[in-house]
């Protein structure tokens, strides 16, 4: 393994390998909270089940987290081998006309997803280990018992309108991550075939419905919490 990530094809391969696994989580990620908004009950009772089954959290979680560890570190240090690796007739080129925005950029999108991810901890996953490993508590009910407070504890994180703000504007971020980070995968895996046109019209998609999707979250349960 590390003789392939040696290799700058191989670093790609394995950035790209790394981005589809997290996109796959992106969109499970939205199918559950999309319940928040659709069927509150619901969204309860999966909840609970992904907070207290032990294949995820104790295989899956780990795997998870080992996942956004990796992309990160490679993103950063696919960055810095292009940086250093650019030849000084580099400078010469328009690179306004060489490529765009988001590809010029990625390093600075991804910088701000991972301060917003942090963020995101520390607002729930954080609190969450503490409940049930801390205090003991791994019933994932309300205080009195009433009903799982996964529900009311979404609405109860969105309040602050500093909150909402901050993670539309790490979804904005995602998206146009998105745009560029999800046809480059393919093309890191060789996936240039008949199937590319239909490839980047489902990317194009996913990049804007899915972080869309979860600002319409964020602002649903804003608005909803009695503003």
């Amino acid at each position: 393994m590390s003789e392939v990530l040696k290799s700058s094809i191989g670093r790609k391969i394995a950035m790209a390998l790394s981005a589809f696994f997290l996109m796959f989580f992106i969109l499970q990620h939205f199918a559950i909270n999309i319940l928040s908004v659709l069927d509150p009950d619901t969204f309860n009772e999966v909840s609970h089940f992904m907070g207290t089954n032990p294949l995820v959290q104790y295989v899956l979680q780990p795997v998870l987290i080992f996942g956004v560890i990796f992309h990160f570190a490679m993103g950063f240090v696919l960055e810095f081998k292009n940086k250093s690796s650019r030849s000084v007739s580099y400078a010469k080129n328009n690179a306004n006309a060489n490529s765009t925005w988001m590809s010029r950029n990625m390093i600075y999108s991804g910088g701000f997803i991972l301060f917003f991810l942090v963020i995101h901890f520390i607002d729930f996953w954080i609190p969450e280990l503490n409940i049930k490993y801390v205090i003991g508590d791994s019933s994932g009910l309300l205080e009195d018992g009433s009903g799982y407070r996964y529900f009311e504890e979404l609405q109860h994180k969105f309040v602050p309108l500093w909150r909402v703000v901050l993670y539309c504007g790490g979804f904005v971020f995602l998206a146009l991550h998105l745009l560029h980070g999800f046809n480059s995968a393919f093309q890191s895996v060789g996936a240039n075939n008949k199937y590319t046109k239909s490839l980047k019209g489902f990317g194009k998609a996913y990049a804007i419905l899915i972080p869309l999707g979860f600002i319409i979250i964020a602002l649903f349960h804003y608005f909803n919490n009695s503003h």
